[in-house]
C-alpha cells in the first residue's frame, strides 16, 4: 500500500497555493523556508508528479494538476480537522487541546491573567500559544496551525468567524510638560498628527490610529505619516512619549495593566470617548468548536478588564 501524503505535507501544501510565496508560507507553518520547500519537492516524489511549474523562475505557479492537488488537499485538511474538533466537542467543553494566536498589542498587558484563568475554568484544557499580527495569525489559522485568535476589531478577518467580547476604549499619553497634559478631556481636533507616534506597519493599532486621526477636520488632509516616529511594539511607543519625541493613542487595557505607572508621562481622556477597538475572537467558519469558544467569555468577565 502507497504511503499517503502526511497531514503536515498537506498544511505546506495549502500554504503555499493560498500565499504564492514561499517565505510567507514556511512563517505561516512556522517552519523554514528550506523545510516548506524540501516538503513540497518530497511530496511531489512521493506523488511522481510534477505540482509547481519549475519553469517559472522565482515566481510560485501550479501547475494545473497541482492546483486540482492543492484543492483536494484542502478538502481532506479540513476532514481530519472536523475529526479533531468532533472528538473535542464529545468531550466536555475546552477538555482537550487549544492551539491559541494573540497579537503583540494584547498579549503582553492579559497573557499572565488570562493563562491563570484559563487553568483555573478548564483544568483538562491542553493550551499551547503563539503571538504574532493578526495578518500572519490568520493564515495560520486557515490552514489549521492554530484553532482560535485573541485578536482587536476591527480587522481583516475575513473568512473567520468572529465574536465580539468588550470594548477597549483608547487614551492619549503625553509627555508631563506637553501643553495637553494640562487638560481635563483633549478634543481630537487638538491633536497635531505629526507628533503621534506610530506602530510599524502590520499592526492593526496603527489603521486604529490612523482611522483616530482622520476623524477630525484637521486631520482628514494627513496621508502621509512617513515623519512620524515608529516603533514596533506599544512598550517602545510608551518609552519613546516618556523622553518627549511625541504623543501616543494607548488602549485602556494597557493603562490598566499598570505598565505606565512610575513612567513620566501624563494620561489624558478624549472628548467624547471618540475611539475604542473591540476585544474579540476568531475561528475558522462553520468550526463545531463554536460554542466552545465562545465559552472564553466566561473567561474575560473574570479578569475585570
Amino acid at each position: 500500500m502507497e504511503a499517503l501524503p502526511s497531514p503536515q505535507q498537506l498544511r505546506y501544501l495549502i500554504a503555499l497555493s493560498e500565499l504564492h510565496h514561499f517565505g510567507r508560507a514556511a512563517n505561516a507553518c512556522s517552519v523554514t523556508q528550506s523545510t516548506l520547500s524540501a516538503g513540497i519537492l518530497s511530496l511531489e516524489r512521493q506523488l511522481n508528479v510534477s505540482i509547481l511549474d519549475r519553469t517559472a523562475g522565482k515566481r510560485v505557479v501550479f501547475t494545473p494538476l497541482g492546483q486540482e492537488i492543492a484543492e483536494q488537499a484542502r478538502i481532506a485538511l479540513q476532514g481530519l480537522e472536523t475529526v479533531r474538533e468532533m472528538v473535542s466537542f464529545a468531550h466536555e467543553p475546552l477538555s482537550s487541546s487549544l492551539r491559541l494566536g494573540i497579537i503583540p498589542t494584547i498579549a503582553p498587558y492579559i497573557l499572565s491573567f488570562l493563562v491563570r484563568e484559563i487553568r483555573k475554568t478548564y483544568p483538562k484544557l491542553t493550551l499551547t500559544i503563539q503571538e504574532d499580527i493578526t495578518e500572519n495569525l490568520m493564515e495560520k489559522l486557515f490552514i489549521g496551525y492554530l484553532d482560535l485568535l485573541i485578536i482587536a476589531m476591527p480587522c481583516s478577518c475575513g473568512g473567520a468567524d468572529t465574536y465580539a467580547l468588550y470594548k477597549d476604549k483608547f487614551y492619549l499619553i503625553t509627555p508631563k510638560d506637553h501643553v495637553l497634559a494640562f487638560l481635563d478631556r483633549v478634543s481630537l481636533h487638538q491633536i497635531d498628527p505629526k507628533e503621534i507616534i506610530m506602530l510599524q506597519d502590520g499592526h492593526c493599532l496603527r489603521d486604529q490610529t490612523i482611522d483616530m486621526c482622520r476623524q477630525s477636520q484637521t486631520m482628514k488632509a494627513v496621508n502621509d505619516f512617513s515623519n512620524n516616529f515608529v516603533a514596533s511594539s506599544l512598550d517602545t511607543v510608551i518609552s519613546m512619549v516618556e523622553v518627549g519625541l511625541g504623543i501616543a493613542f494607548i488602549p485602556e487595557m494597557v493603562i490598566r495593566s499598570g505598565v505606565i505607572v512610575n513612567k513620566d508621562v501624563a494620561v489624558c481622556s478624549l472628548e467624547g470617548n471618540p475611539a475604542w477597538r473591540t476585544i474579540g475572537l476568531a475561528w475558522r467558519r462553520n468550526s463545531l468548536r463554536s460554542a466552545e469558544f465562545k465559552q472564553f467569555e466566561k473567561v474575560f468577565q473574570k479578569l475585570k478588564l
